[in-house]
C-alpha cells in the first residue's frame, strides 16, 4: 500500500513511514499481547508516562492490566531473544490517559528497541533512526540529546543525599539553574563544583558549538568523548546538545534524547539507554530504544483532517445505478475519495461538491 495514498489517515501514514525506516535497518516487527500481569507495572510505575492503569481479574484470579507501555513487555519477553543483539520495532495499541482528553484512550505507539550487546554503533544507529523518525513527521524538528553519565558523574562528586540528588535532577529538567544552585548551596557543596554543574547543564546548541565548550569544562573526559563520537557519526542538523533532557536516572544511563516538531508544545519522541531498567528486571543485557507518541501529534493530525472527504457527488433519484457507479469511478481515477449521496450531511467537510447532471459531473464548489 502506498503511504501517500489519500485514503490513509495522518497517523496511518506516519506508521507506514516509520515501519519502512526501521525495516531498512534490519529491525523485525515485534508482536505482543494486549495485557500483562499488573505486577509488572506496579514494580516499574515510575518508568511509565502515566501510573493510571486499566486492570481486570483473569479467570485464574490474577490481576491483569491492559498494557500502558510497550518497552516493559518487550523486556519481560526478551529472554526469548537469545544471545547477541536483537533489534525489534513495534506499532502497538497502549491504554493510558491521553494528554489531550485526560481520560483513558486506546492509543497507537510506535518505536524500537535494541537489546543485548550494545556498542557505540548501536547507540549511533538508534539516534539516527530517532532523527529520521522525527523528519518523517515534520521537516521542522529538533532532537535534543544528553548524556546522563556526564551529569551524574559531576553530581556524584558532590556527596549529597539521595533526596537532594532528586531535587537537583528535577531542577535540571526544568532548566531552573537558580533553584539548583540554592539547593546545592544549602547542602554545603563546594562553590566550584556548583559552578561546574551550572556551566555544563546551561550549555545548549548544535554539537559542533557545544562540544568544544564541554571539552574545556571537562578535560579528558571519556563520556564527553563518547558523546562527541556518536553525535559526529550521526551528523544530522536537527541534533542539539541539551543537558536538561534527564530521563529517570533510576532507569536510564548514558545517551538519552527527546524529539520535538513544530506546532506541538511537548515531546513527540523520547528514548535512551536503559541498562538500569534491564538490571532492575534481572537481566544482564544492555538496551536502548525510543517511542513515538502518536497521541501527542493530535494537533498536527487535526490540521491534516481539514476535510472528511475529497469529493461529495450528489445524484438524484432519476439517475440509473450505472450512471452513478461510472461517475464515482471516473472521479476515483484522480485519486479522490468520493462519497455519493442524495444530499450533503451537516458538518461534513469536503474539498469539492459535485453533481451528476444530464451533461455528466459538474463541480458546484471547490474548497481545495
Amino acid at each position: 500500500m502506498n503511504i501517500s495514498d489519500s485514503t490513509l489517515k495522518y497517523d496511518e501514514k506516519v506508521i507506514f513511514k516509520l515501519r519502512s525506516i526501521y525495516e531498512k535497518y534490519g529491525f523485525a516487527r515485534f508482536k505482543m499481547s494486549k495485557f500483562e500481569e499488573y505486577d509488572l507495572y506496579v514494580k516499574n510505575k515510575d518508568f511509565l508516562i502515566s501510573d493510571s492503569v486499566i486492570t481486570f481479574t483473569d479467570t485464574n484470579g490474577k490481576l491483569m492490566a491492559l498494557k500502558p507501555d510497550v518497552t516493559l513487555s518487550i523486556i519481560k519477553n526478551s529472554k526469548e531473544f537469545g544471545e547477541g543483539l536483537q533489534k525489534v520495532y513495534y506499532d502497538e495499541n497502549v491504554y493510558r490517559v491521553s494528554n489531550g482528553t485526560h481520560s483513558f484512550k486506546e492509543l497507537m505507539q510506535v518505536g524500537l528497541e535494541c537489546i543485548g550487546d550494545i556498542d557505540d554503533y548501536c547507540v549511533c544507529e538508534v539516534l539516527k533512526l530517532a532523527a529520521d523518525s522525527l523528519r518523517s513527521i515534520s521537516e521542522k524538528a529538533v532532537l535534543d540529546v544528553s548524556h546522563l553519565g556526564i551529569v551524574a558523574s559531576i553530581i556524584d562528586d558532590m556527596d549529597i543525599s539521595n533526596q537532594c540528588r532528586i531535587d537537583v535532577m528535577k531542577c535540571i529538567g526544568q532548566k531552573n539553574i537558580h533553584e539548583m544552585n540554592n539547593i546545592l548551596s544549602l547542602a554545603e557543596v563546594d562553590a566550584q563544583k556548583i559552578e561546574l554543574l551550572a556551566n555544563v547543564v546551561s550549555l545548549y546548541g548544535k554539537p559542533s558549538i557545544v562540544l568544544p565548550k564541554l571539552e574545556k569544562l571537562l578535560k579528558n573526559n571519556e563520556l564527553v568523548a563518547e558523546l562527541k563520537n556518536i553525535t559526529e557519526a550521526v551528523d544530522d542538523d536537527i541534533l542539539c546538545i541539551d543537558f536538561s533532557v534527564v530521563n529517570d536516572i533510576n532507569y536510564y544511563s548514558g545517551i538519552v534524547f527527546k524529539g520535538f516538531v513544530e506546532g506541538v508544545p511537548e515531546g513527540v519522541l523520547s528514548g535512551g539507554r536503559y541498562d538500569r531498567l534491564m538490571k532492575k528486571m534481572h537481566s544482564k543485557k544492555g538496551a536502548i530504544g525510543f517511542a513515538v507518541y502518536l497521541d501527542v501529534l493530535e494537533r498536527i493530525m487535526d490540521v491534516s483532517r481539514n476535510y472528511d472527504i475529497d469529493t461529495v457527488l450528489l445524484y438524484s433519484a432519476n439517475k440509473s445505478l450505472k450512471q452513478i457507479k461510472n461517475a464515482v469511478e471516473e472521479l476515483n481515477k484522480n485519486g479522490d475519495r468520493v462519497l455519493a449521496l442524495k444530499s450533503v450531511p451537516k458538518k461534513l467537510r469536503y474539498k469539492k461538491l459535485a453533481e451528476l447532471t444530464e451533461n455528466g459531473v459538474e463541480i458546484l464548489e471547490n474548497n481545495a
